[in-house]
């Protein structure tokens, strides 16, 4: 679908007004603090305008702190206290891009970590009510759109337990701030004497219970939607859910139709603390799964594969017993790009302290290449999702164990603990990549069979015309699908050699599922998806001639990344010529262009003119040899604008 037919065809189906998406209304914002008035926190939501809640979190001993644009800049609740309005004035200025902090130390501590969550005020997603106490049931006017799924309140005048509606045990009624069970003694906080009264779409009732409604006294609601659509190209796609689930011996698979960014979790029928996750912070495949409590101060606890996100919803963990759990769960970012620098950049090592992004994206990245360039080095690469450990292109080992880098940063990725200073080399490159849809997706399955394994769920949004594949916990290879290949033949990324035939990749391929066919039962494989994006990236091929080809990839200011690998047989043998790359920082000029090959670890290339830049793409050089252009020769092309 053109971006021209999506534009109106979302006009048509939200008509009262512009397209919404997860990233317009919800963040996820890491950062450290510096002790002064005016930190700025650019997230890209508006709150001067929509309006919505702000909730802080040190990620070490210090209390929560929520504030919303309801409550104004000096009141603060803490979600771990009984406490009414604190008057903390953490909050500067409520702005069009985020928020702006004072100097007050529960949000701003010098060299402190924190993590903070925006909710912005929108139909379908979220809203914020204040109102006042009147000792009777009374109804509470609300403009969520839609029947909320969450209900959290509290008392800003006295000191009361924050009472917490869950959609999905409407019966109970829990607390934010304690370990308590969800109890059907409480469920007169919202409703009446004797019964709970369920919210609808415009407005929800609290009883006489003073943790919601003692009279003349004043209170907040935080309220959530749950699958009410309202989000997307077309309007109809969830941008929140707020449900349950049974684990059996401590685990559970949630679907929710959406890949999550955030999910917070609470036993419902038993005690215990509340789990608050986000990917920000390390949720993802692994041992070292991070998290924080609302109801405590607590520092920052991990060590745990309490919860793995996947394509369509979340797997969860080591929750002990079998017992039912509430949650909240929010969906990762959904826009489509519309430039190759929204999702693409190649950076130099140049931290000046250890905890700065060694490659800047000037964004969240997802995935990272790296390797030095002047001499005889390996390339790493690295996903989000996978955390700190590395894999290398130019081998077909197992996994890493070594830190190799760190992605709890806003606009890059770390280098690892394992890396020595000096903090600054110029000889040392990151290419850094954001998952997007249309553009660039990683999914990290788990075989549960040797031969042919099911159909895995991806979020591309589009069927991938470029798939690489590769064991995280054995030797094997990087396996490599292109759509001028076709399902019957494959490449490997670690290898020059030409195609082979074999249905590596089974049979089905579509816009929301691939299959992987060959790996033994429970090895866990990561899976990189690319597909062509209109003014973004090319997944193309082309036959060459030995002279100037010119190669269209439909860009207006040329590529900045491109990869060329030659898919036949060179010359009657197997070794078809290696995994080309060059970039626009390192040079593609009309001169001589470096280049380095993804598959083994030779130094960079410095004197050689073997393609040259085109606005519409680039152009493959009389000059190149065999691997790259010989008269009939197949190749194909990874291009990002």
């Amino acid at each position: 679908m053109s971006k021209l037919t999506k534009a109106l065809t979302a006009a048509a189906g939200n008509a009262g007004g512009d397209n919404l998406y997860v990233e317009d209304v919800f963040s996820t914002y890491l950062y450290t603090g510096n002790g002064s008035n005016g930190l700025a926190i650019d997230n890209g939501i508006d709150l001067a305008g929509e309006g919505g809640l702000v909730w802080i979190k040190s990620r070490g001993s210090e209390n929560h702190s929520l504030a919303t644009t309801d409550q104004g800049l000096s009141n603060q609740l803490a979600s771990n206290l009984t406490n009414g309005n604190i008057a903390w004035g953490n909050m500067q200025s409520f702005n069009s891009d985020g928020f702006t902090l004072t100097n007050a130390g529960t949000t701003n501590t010098n060299t402190v970590k924190y993590a903070s969550w925006t909710f912005r005020k929108a139909e379908k997603f979220f809203d914020v009510v204040t109102y006042t106490g009147n000792g009777t049931t009374q109804s509470i006017s609300h403009n969520l759109g839609s029947t909320p799924g969450v209900i959290i309140v509290k008392n800003t005048q006295s000191s009361t337990y924050w009472a917490v509606y869950h959609g999905s045990v409407p019966a109970y009624v829990g607390f934010l701030n304690a370990t308590n069970a969800f109890d059907t003694s409480n469920t007169q906080n919202f409703g009446n004497n004797t019964n709970p009264v369920a919210p609808t779409d415009s407005v929800f009732t609290v009883g006489q219970q003073s943790t919601v409604n003692s009279s003349g006294e004043t209170y907040v609601a935080y309220l959530f939607a749950s699958d009410a659509g309202g989000f997307g190209d077309d309007g109809s796609e969830n941008s929140i859910t707020c449900s349950s689930f049974t684990v059996s011996s401590g685990s559970a698979s949630v679907t929710l139709g959406y890949e999550p960014q955030f999910v917070i979790v609470k036993a419902a029928n038993g005690t215990g603390n509340w789990l608050m996750f986000d990917t920000m912070r390390g949720m993802g495949v692994g041992t070292n799964v991070k998290y924080l409590q609302p109801n405590t101060s607590n520092a920052e606890g991990g060590g745990t594969d309490f919860i793995t996100p996947t394509a369509t919803g979340f797997e969860i963990n080591n929750l002990g017993g079998t017992q039912t759990f509430i949650y909240m769960a929010i969906r990762r970012p959904m826009k489509t790009p519309e430039t190759g620098t929204e999702v693409f950049a190649v950076d130099t090592y140049n931290q000046t302290s250890a905890s700065d992004p060694a490659f800047n994206l000037g964004g969240v990245v997802d995935f990272g290449l790296r390797r030095i360039n002047n001499f005889e080095s390996n390339w790493t690469a690295q996903t989000r999702l996978t955390g700190d450990k590395g894999l290398i292109t130019n081998t077909a080992v197992a996994e890493t164990t070594k830190n190799y880098g760190f992605w709890d940063n806003m606009v890059g990725w770390h280098q690892g603990a394992s890396i020595t200073p000096p903090y600054s080399q110029s000889n040392s490159y990151g290419w850094s990549f954001k998952r997007a849809t249309g553009f660039f997706d990683v999914v990290v399955e788990t075989a549960t069979q040797s031969l042919v394994n099911p159909a895995t769920e991806h979020n591309l949004g589009v069927v991938p015309e470029f798939m690489i594949s590769k064991s995280r916990d054995s030797t094997g290879g990087w396996f490599v699908y292109h759509s001028a290949l076709g399902l019957t033949k494959y490449l490997e990324l670690s290898s020059s050699n030409a195609y082979q035939t074999y249905n590596v990749f089974g049979t089905t391929l579509t816009s929301t599922q691939f299959q992987y066919y060959s790996a033994a039962s429970g090895e866990s494989i990561v899976n990189y998806l690319f597909a062509t994006l209109a003014g973004v990236s090319k997944v193309g091929s082309y036959t060459g001639t030995g002279s100037d080809l010119n190669v269209d990839c439909g860009f207006s200011a040329g590529a900045r990344w491109v990869m060329i690998k030659r898919s036949d047989i060179s010359d009657g043998v197997s070794n078809a010529g290696g995994w080309y790359v060059w970039d626009s920082v390192r040079g593609i000029t009309a001169g001589n262009d470096p280049y380095l090959l993804l598959n083994t670890t030779a130094a960079e290339v410095t004197n050689t003119d073997y393609i040259d830049p085109l606005s519409s793409g680039f152009t493959v050089t009389s000059s190149a040899p065999n691997s790259l252009n010989k008269s009939g020769g197949s190749y194909i092309f990874l291009a990002i604008a």
